[in-house]
């Protein structure tokens, strides 16, 4: 009987190495029966950095002349991740090592460390020697986020605008699996030729608060797999040991009897 004892608790642990619920919510601290509300206070808008990828148009009173500052290069961007991603192609000017960018006829302006709106205004500046009342619009091109690991669809995820969380990264790569880790997203961060590494507890509302919460240009997160993952990898292993052990218990019992 004590055999039959040892094989019936190894059959229960076998069992039980599964993904257990309690780690599977996101926001487990925050309260369902009330409305809570509080500020954003942690978004900051993005900083142009090296080697971004700037769409520049420009236009005043004189179309022709604002048409020479319109004559960047195309500069083609990926869709990235998700399949069937729109190919973006605008004219595009490249912010070089020394955090600038080059104009025709007004030169080098450095942008590196500006916000979009701070560098419009900055270049509107400049165009008033040229040309008269100039309006510029200016966007970063090339922002993009990667996702990786336990998730649905990992790859590069293009960002249309300027302001990307955390959240809605992982949504874009079809939300983190069953079986992965969500007290320990990692958050890669390269910025002014130094990288972090942040980590990021989904179980907790805190996250939304956390100064990291909106993704920079070139983010990326990386998401673990649990041990779940691999016990599902190595089913079949598994598999064959459960049905084993359990023909074995069937053939004492039926023995015993």
């Amino acid at each position: 009987m004590n055999r039959i004892a040892s094989l019936l608790i190894t059959l229960l642990f076998l069992s039980s190495c599964g993904v257990r619920y309690k780690s599977v919510p996101y926001f487990q601290d925050l309260r369902d029966s009330s409305l809570v509300q509080e500020n954003i206070d942690n978004y900051k808008p993005l900083n142009i950095q090296k080697d971004d990828i700037l769409a520049i148009t420009v236009a005043s009173l004189n179309a022709e002349a604002s048409a020479i500052f319109n004559m960047g290069n195309t500069t083609s961007i990926p869709g990235g991740g998700a399949a069937g991603s729109p190919t973006l192609t605008a004219n595009g000017f490249m912010v070089d090592q020394n955090g600038a960018i080059q104009l025709p006829l007004i030169g080098s302006i450095k942008v590196a460390g500006l916000t979009t709106l701070a560098a419009r205004e900055l270049i509107e500046s400049k165009l008033i020697t040229y040309l008269k009342e100039p309006v510029v619009s200016l966007r970063l091109i090339n922002f993009k986020v990667s996702v990786l690991g336990d998730v649905a669809k990992p790859g590069v995820y293009p960002v249309q605008n300027e302001r990307v969380s955390v959240t809605e990264a992982l949504s874009m790569a079809g939300d983190l699996t069953i079986t992965a880790v969500r007290n320990n997203v990692l958050l890669v961060r390269e910025n002014e030729g130094k990288r972090q590494y942040i980590r990021l507890d989904l179980h907790k509302k805190e996250v939304f608060n956390s100064p990291y919460y909106y993704l920079q240009n070139n983010d990326v997160l990386y998401v673990q797999p649990s041990n779940a993952k691999y016990a599902s990898v190595d089913s079949s292993y598994r598999n064959v040991s459960i049905i084993l052990s359990a023909l074995s218990v069937i053939a004492l019992i039926i023995t015993r009897l």
